[in-house]
């Protein structure tokens, strides 16, 4: 199958398009773009940058991805912005290339949907099958992990880390990081519990759950300090794969850790 290119798109000759590609009306795609086989610009998307878009994506119209962070610091460097596989980006999202403060990559997965008015800055690492909804903004150098849900209105501070499989309530203010399997949400963002629903949907098995609902009693609602909350569960609880990373992202905080 041959690329579908509407007459008004604007293409580099510089750029690089794999097949079966459908381009839109008034799309712009720079110098330095890559896109991938099966990827569909619906219009009015602007590529730019050294960007690489990986294959069966489909980006909505007045998209821009690619531009230049919005970084005082920034002052024209090479740097790149890394797109996977079967992602659907909707209306009016802009996602930036990387600064210089971090290793010159912004990146997204795969399988993640990212909603109308989503921004992402430079330097933040999506992982996969991440849903984002309309109008979540996300500072630079943000980390977000598999599966995690974020709300629509939700501003994340920079350098925030969001854990796998957690939950972030609309109309939330994240300063502080997010541990796996849990729910935020707030003004500023505490936790309110697993989120049990969300896991149980994704085939976690009723012996996990348990075990992240006593790991989570130990380290948040119980008066000890994170060091002896760890402790604790090491000692009293099988130590898991959802157990370890639930330990390893608390114990890697730099910002601290939503309670």
């Amino acid at each position: 199958m041959e690329n579908q290119i509407h007459p008004t798109a604007i293409i580099s000759p510089h750029a690089e398009i794999e097949g079966e590609t459908s381009i839109g009306p008034f799309c712009i795609i720079n110098e330095g773009v890559r896109l991938g086989k099966g990827s569909k610009l619906i219009s009015n998307v602007i590529l730019e940058g050294d960007t690489e878009i990986g294959e069966n994506c489909v980006i909505y119209p007045f998209t821009s991805i690619g531009l230049p962070p919005q970084d005082l610091k920034y002052k024209g460097e090479k740097t790149g912005l890394r797109i996977g596989n079967n992602n659907t980006i909707r209306e009016y999202t802009t996602i930036h290339r990387a600064s210089v403060s971090g290793d010159g990559i912004t990146e997204i997965g795969d399988n993640n949907y990212l909603m109308a008015y989503v921004h992402i800055a430079h330097d933040c690492k999506i992982s996969n099958s991440v849903t984002m909804a309309n109008v979540t903004t996300l500072a630079g150098h943000i980390t977000v992990e598999d599966h995690a849900v974020i709300g629509g209105l939700v501003a994340v501070h920079q350098f925030t880390r969001i854990g796998a499989y957690a939950m972030v309530g609309g109309f939330s203010g994240v300063g502080q990081d997010i541990p796996p399997y849990t729910i935020a949400s707030g003004a500023r963002a505490k936790l309110f519990g697993l989120n049990t629903i969300g896991l149980k949907r994704h085939g976690f098995s009723d012996s996990t759950i348990n075990d992240l609902k006593k790991a989570y009693k130990m380290l948040f609602r119980e008066k000890r300090t994170l060091k002896d909350a760890i402790k604790k569960i090491q000692e009293d609880l099988p130590y898991t794969d959802e157990i370890k990373h639930l330990i390893e992202f608390i114990q890697k905080n730099k910002r601290g850790i939503c309670r």
